[in-house]
């Protein structure tokens, strides 16, 4: 990979080295599965198993080398050896980072991450070289294989970062060293871990806290739970309603939700960051899974937005459904999870929303989600999974009728999206 020497991957990663190569790896891997030749495999140990065991079988299947932990052995190609090859693999995409010189920009925030990182990756390859986070390339993991995969003469690397407790956020800025930092939004996510609204503003907050002097912090208007974190030093953009990128101008952009077009003016604001002015129309690749309209025949239309859900991306999801749909509105939603000793009121509020924005028929899917029927006043149906759902949904579905999928990862509510495109409309 660009010319990498093993000397040069040792003294950024502080690995011992044994063994030579003319020139360095193609690409880098954690999956053993998954080996090339000519790639560098990096065997991190896992709750289940320790992936320096494959290292060998690596190196069998034509790897360049192998970047391991000190329990382990192998030969027949570069050897690395580290105390701690997740360390290890983080310095060396922080070395990578480094050498690319490509401006870097962090986005994180509670919902619309994704989302907010598609557009902006999209704004800025209209005037420059850039490389983003694949799916959910976003962790303490995912990070460094994104930025190690990002090729030379990038010149901008849009980094997804996201948290599942305290002090994530602040390892991930510290692999990335980013430029500019994106705050989407703050709201109860991952509450059952961090407790307090405010400290969730104060875990986001880290990717501002990284900045180094003169960098740049994009973050929502008016959101004072932000206001103890920002920095003197750094230069801050508003966005939204009342802030300094309030208006998209002349972008065309393919949906007209006002909560994708909040996210896209966060884009905006960053693209300008680095020196991007788009201009007309923008094409956005959404990642997979984050409200992807799915037309069937019918017709019927499908919103997949079933990747991860919270409140906040729920109730605009509801929004979302209310502006789209011509026919009867069909809501399929599923527990939300981590949201700590008011997950019940948070689900019945969301009854209640989409009881407000006119949903014709509801279908709950999880013990935490059917709270959602309480204050819900239509026609409702309760399911005990996914499973459940995905036989019950396709039968519910009419011609004319637009279907809102969403719930919180663990629920694995894409198999009702699978059964709709599997199963015509039946009535």
């Amino acid at each position: 990979m660009r010319a990498w020497s093993p000397s040069w991957i040792a003294e950024a990663t502080g690995a011992s080295i044994a063994g030579e190569a003319p020139r360095g790896p193609e690409r880098v891997t954690i999956d053993s599965r998954d080996v090339r030749p000519g790639d560098l495999f990096v065997g991190l140990p896992g709750e289940r198993t320790d992936g320096g065991r494959f290292a060998q079988a690596a190196l069998d299947a034509g790897a360049w080398g192998v970047l391991i932990g000190a329990a382990h052995a192998a030969q027949g190609g570069v050897v690395l050896t580290a105390a701690d090859p997740l360390a290890a693999l983080q310095a060396l995409a922080r070395a990578w980072r480094r050498e690319l010189g490509a401006e870097v920009i962090g986005v994180t925030g509670s919902t619309g991450k994704t989302s907010t990182k598609d557009l902006l990756t999209a704004m800025v390859a209209t005037g420059r070289r850039a490389a983003a986070t694949e799916q959910n390339l976003n962790t303490e993991i995912g990070l460094p294989l994104t930025i190690l995969a990002a090729p030379e003469g990038t010149e901008v690397l849009v980094l997804e970062m996201a948290m599942r407790g305290a002090g994530q956020i602040a390892e991930l800025v510290a692999i990335a060293e980013p430029d500019v930092g994106v705050i989407t939004n703050i709201g109860p996510v991952h509450l059952e871990q961090l407790g307090t609204l405010e400290a969730i503003a104060a875990e986001k907050a880290a990717v501002i806290a990284g900045l180094r002097p003169g960098g740049t912090a994009v973050v929502p208007a008016g959101e004072t739970l932000l206001a103890p974190h920002m920095r003197t030093d750094v230069s801050t953009v508003t966005f939204g309603v009342g802030g300094d990128v309030s208006d998209l101008g002349d972008l065309e952009l393919p949906f007209a939700s006002a909560h994708m077009r909040r996210n896209a003016l966060a884009a905006l604001a960053a693209a300008r960051a680095v020196g991007v002015e788009p201009r007309g129309r923008i094409d956005v690749r959404l990642s997979a899974r984050r409200g992807q309209r799915i037309e069937l025949p019918g017709p019927v239309l499908v919103l997949d937005d079933c990747y991860n859900a919270n409140p906040m991306s729920m109730r605009a999801a509801l929004d979302e459904l209310a502006a789209t749909a011509g026919g009867r509105r069909v809501a399929v939603l599923g527990d939300m999870l981590e949201l700590g000793p008011s997950e019940r009121r948070f689900h019945e509020e969301i009854g209640a929303h989409a009881r407000e924005r006119g949903v014709d028929v509801l279908v709950t899917v999880g013990p935490r989600a059917a709270h959602m029927a309480g204050p819900f006043d239509g026609e409702s149906h309760a399911t005990d999974d996914a499973v459940a759902a995905a036989a019950l949904v396709p039968a519910l579905v009419a011609p004319g009728d637009t279907v809102l999928v969403k719930a919180s990862r663990g629920v694995g509510l894409e198999v009702v999206t699978e059964a709709l495109q599997a199963t015509a409309p039946t009535r």
